[in-house]
């Protein structure tokens, strides 16, 4: 699971990195807003783990742009900020948890666990990009009604690419969550999406799954090319 960090604290920013990591997360950092920002709406992350006082681009406005983006990635605040105000202002933003610092590493954590749970919990039980359609609890995919059958390694890339929608989703991202035991070799990648391409796609003359060339891939709806 891939979390960004954006915290302008080198050293805390690399200690929460180290302790995340042993924890099973991937960790990515950012340390001044604008980067943050950038890296949010271009990476697939679990959860964003964001301070408050950064340079650049505070977070309050980092938050404020995704969710009026639409990117709804879980939000939790972490900043030396604790007065209620403060923390009024980070939820209205649209910050689903907040930390005041000195914090408890332990309590960090468990709140992390909490908001992975919640994400879960809320997300679509079908996934619907056009006429392909997932359902996610049943592993069962369809297009225009017409089941398809996938493998569970070509449904989990197919998973991913369908959560973002549109998005440029990086080979990386999708080694990591198909493979998260074998995330080395982007060969795979490029095996399991060719398959996908001839059952999703080619079978009913559709062009759904695009290369984004230096990146990786994206699902689309491209009724209005068929």
């Amino acid at each position: 699971m891939r979390i960004l960090v954006v915290e302008d604290e080198v050293d805390l920013a690399h200690t929460l990195r180290t302790g995340l990591t042993a924890e099973g997360y991937r960790v990515d950092l950012a340390h001044d807003g604008r980067q943050g920002l950038w890296m949010a709406r271009t990476g697939v992350y679990a959860l964003v783990v964001l301070d408050l006082m950064l340079p650049g681009l505070n977070g309050y406005k980092v938050c404020a742009q995704l969710r009026r983006e639409g990117n709804a990635t879980p939000v939790l605040v972490l900043t030396a900020k604790d007065g209620d105000r403060d923390q009024a202002e980070a939820l209205d933003t649209g910050a689903d948890d907040y930390l005041a610092k000195p914090f408890s590493y332990m309590v960090l954590v468990a709140r992390l666990r909490a908001l992975v749970r919640r994400s879960a919990a809320t997300a679509p039980p079908v996934l619907a990009v056009g006429d392909l359609s997932l359902d996610v609890a049943g592993r069962v995919c369809r297009r225009g009604g017409v089941r398809v059958d996938l493998t569970p390694r070509e449904f989990a890339v197919l998973e991913l690419l369908a959560r973002h929608a549109g998005q440029a989703v990086s080979k990386g991202d999708l080694l990591y969550h198909a493979w998260p035991d074998e995330a080395y070799d982007p060969n795979l990648v490029e095996v399991r999406v060719s398959s996908l391409r001839r059952k999703v796609d080619t079978a009913f003359r559709r062009q759904s799954l695009q290369t984004v060339r230096g990146t990786g891939y994206r699902l689309v709806d491209d009724r209005e090319r068929a």
